[in-house]
């Protein structure tokens, strides 16, 4: 039986400001990829590689709880770690079910004035406008979710998850991620999945299969990656992580340029296709590992760069990341309903675009200032009155008065 150590929860925890850069890029990506036709995606990490921004949230995300939760977990604090936790679970959980009932109403709303049904079809909501007591009842569960709001639900469980799997990181890390490899495989081979909504569908990202990132992420985050870091940042393993990435580039290149598809072999067409986004294909996987050795190697802990003032805006995005997650997602269904509406020209997408991203950085900055705003509390005592005291006035009949 292990002690609870003190230390464990009262230590403080150095913010690496690396994670809140990159999740804040990924908030943008997410932002800009969930916009049809925009010009501006072109920037995001979709078009250049197999991965994309929900690997950067998943493994940010994992990184962080073995990070923060190990040390707790480690000092005999497990209940504390469930507490704080499965109450981030819950408060995901709202913030989900109020997003959903938002966004429908945001678009049946706009389906309705602009006598339109393809907002409706395009984003899923059509049969909750035609059945919402069902459908609600479904969203409850996590089965229903209309398009973009698919993330929310996978991070939900593996938060619920995540207390367990510290613990067995904590006592053994290779054993719990040589099981997550195996839960992997076998989740692959036999279709295991989550139902969704309608019958017959799945969640569009399979738990059973992202898990694998999210622990292999807590794992990095338990200071396993430390042990091995002679070997990652070698110039063998950054040399074939180059060699990847380069790859995945041309792989990428063929999707948007016919021409360059002849280049590729048969055979290799018919060995990584399709790339799976459900199940994290391990082209998905391995290209975003690839990334991470490079992007690891150049930004430390210490670059400078990241107190600098033109980076300010997207950490701030990144430290408030479920709020703006939040506000992306109604933003990009404004700016698709700009652009179809009115017109879908370079220059409109690209004000659009730039348009989103600066009301995200001033909500973030807005959210930061309620943050240094001090809490006022009032910690109010149960005091009884002794009970000599009281039998005393009751023979006199002189009644206490109330203390404040």
């Amino acid at each position: 039986m292990i002690t609870p150590n003190q230390n464990a929860t009262l230590s403080p925890i150095e913010r690496d400001l690396r994670l809140d850069l990159f999740r804040g890029i990924g908030l943008w990506m997410i932002f800009l990829d969930h916009i049809p036709h925009d010009v501006v995606a072109w920037l995001t990490l979709r078009n250049f590689g197999f991965s994309d921004a929900a690997e950067f949230f998943v493994f940010i995300s994992g990184y962080l709880v073995g990070w923060i939760y190990g040390p707790i977990v480690a000092g005999g604090w497990f209940l504390a770690a469930i507490k704080r936790l499965w109450r981030r679970a819950a408060e995901l959980y709202v913030a989900h079910i109020m997003l959903f009932l938002l966004f429908t109403a945001q678009i049946a709303r706009t389906a309705r004035r602009f006598d339109n049904p393809m907002y409706a079809h395009e984003f899923n909501v059509f049969n909750f406008l035609a059945h919402p007591d069902e459908l609600i009842g479904q969203a409850i569960v996590l089965k229903y979710k209309p398009v973009n709001l698919d993330v929310l639900p996978l991070y939900i469980t593996l938060v619920l998850a995540s207390p367990f799997i510290v613990w067995c990181l904590v006592r053994r890390p290779n054993l719990t991620l040589a099981a997550s490899v195996v839960l992997y495989v076998l989740s692959r081979w036999f279709d295991w999945n989550v139902a969704s909504y309608p019958p017959g569908t799945t969640w569009y990202f399979n738990p059973f299969c992202w898990q694998l990132m999210f622990v292999f992420a807590a794992w990095c985050g338990v200071g396993q990656i430390d042990k091995v870091a002679t070997w990652v940042w070698s110039k063998a393993a950054m040399g074939l992580a180059a060699a990847w990435l380069v790859f995945a580039l041309v792989i990428v290149m063929t999707w948007h340029v016919p021409a360059l598809e002849a280049l590729i072999p048969k055979w290799m067409i018919k060995a990584i296709y399709p790339i799976d986004k459900t199940d994290l294909d391990m082209l998905r996987f391995t290209h975003f590992l690839a990334l991470a050795v490079w992007v690891t190697h150049f930004t430390s802990r210490k670059w400078r760069a990241l107190h600098s003032v033109w980076l300010r805006p997207v950490i701030l995005c990144g430290q408030h990341s479920l709020p703006i997650f939040c506000l992306g997602v109604f933003l990009s269904f404004s700016a698709h309903w700009i652009l179809t509406q009115y017109t879908k020209g370079a220059w409109e997408q690209l004000a659009v675009s730039i348009a989103g991203i600066a009301v995200m950085i001033g909500a973030a900055w807005l959210l930061d200032r309620v943050k240094r705003v001090p809490d006022l509390f009032v910690k109010v005592n149960e005091v009884e009155e002794p009970e000599a005291l009281v039998n005393a006035a009751a023979a006199t009949g002189v009644v206490a008065p109330a203390r404040q």
